[in-house]
């Protein structure tokens, strides 16, 4: 804010309003949001922007696109590192169930929010 930054405090409001209604939503049922919640909202609200880019670029308004880039820039930054591909077949060597349902279970469990779930199908199956 003291940057005057208006497009990087226009994303945060975004991300701050979209982590509060998970929070309320969390609370009516019980739970507390947890950190493989807010990489979820930050992975989806990345993907949004995304396609937002897109439609821009089609239209050629370059100067859209270049602002809604910035955005996507500031909230990569605040993802957690994502888990490589060695990384993933390291771990499902280690496991003793090889089964797509459990291998998905596991990573799931215990990598949520740190892992592209489609890399570890793709992973599995060059493996498997």
């Amino acid at each position: 804010m003291k940057d005057k930054d208006t497009v990087a405090r226009s994303i945060y409001s975004v991300l701050l309003n979209k982590i509060m209604l998970e929070n309320i939503k969390k609370r009516e049922k019980g739970g507390e949001i947890e950190d493989a919640d807010i990489s979820n909202i930050l992975q989806k609200t990345i993907k949004e922007l995304s396609e937002e880019k897109e439609n821009y670029l089609k239209v050629g308004n370059s100067q859209e696109a270049n602002l809604i880039e910035k955005q996507i820039e500031i909230a990569k930054s605040y993802l957690p590192k994502m888990m490589t591909k060695e990384e993933i077949a390291k771990e499902i060597s280690s496991l003793a169930d090889k089964s797509i349902p459990s291998v998905m279970k596991h990573f799931k469990q215990n990598f949520n929010g740190k892992c592209d779930m489609r890399q570890v199908q793709e992973v599995l199956k060059e493996l498997g």
